[in-house]
């Protein structure tokens, strides 16, 4: 209780809905939805690059947030644990998708020229690119450039060798400053 009592007060709202949803009030659980949306879905966005998929990724997310929200000990912030839950549950999500697998390891192979993808492209430009990135170089750029994962971390989630997620990164930057370059 220490926690709530010194807390700002936006987050004594979220601490007492968390408390409340464990003990199953929807609209408790609703309200964590409206607190959260908006930083989940741009996530799932990012690393399905797909609207329709994006969605869906997210409602399974808040779906298994509901299942698990007593695991959520508060240990660290429930912003921290809710944005690795949507990672894990988004990748499960891809996983479960018809030739996913297929779509990963589509592509291995670019001739591009190297080239980092500094630029001073806003969000929005870059979002556009990222759709374009073939899955599995999406998901790693994203993960590892925006997200801030280690290979390591990344290797770990999508079941792949850390060269594997260096050499999809590599390619992603490759080809996003192709693509920023004659943007």
């Amino acid at each position: 209780m220490d926690k709530m009592i010194n807390a700002p007060p936006a987050d004594i709202s979220l601490q007492a809905n968390i408390i409340a949803a464990k003990n199953g009030d929807t609209k408790a659980f609703q309200r964590i939805y409206a607190m959260h949306v908006d930083r989940v879905y741009p996530l799932c966005l990012r690393l399905c690059a797909d609207k329709s998929q994006a969605e869906d990724a997210t409602q399974e997310v808040f779906i298994q947030l509901w299942k698990s929200l007593a695991n959520y000990k508060g240990d660290s912030q429930f912003s921290t644990w809710l944005h690795s839950l949507a990672t894990n549950v988004t990748i499960s999500y891809l996983r479960k998708q018809k030739n996913w697998w297929q779509r990963m390891f589509s592509l291995e192979h670019s001739d591009i020229a190297q080239r980092s993808a500094e630029s001073e492209t806003d969000i929005s430009e870059l979002d556009k690119y990222l759709k374009k990135l073939p899955e599995r170089a999406r998901i790693v750029f994203v993960l590892h450039a925006i997200e801030g994962y280690r290979h390591e971390e990344i290797a770990n989630l999508l079941e792949i060798a850390v060269g594997t997620s260096k050499a999809q990164f590599h390619r992603a930057k490759n080809l996003l400053g192709e693509w920023l370059d004659n943007g």
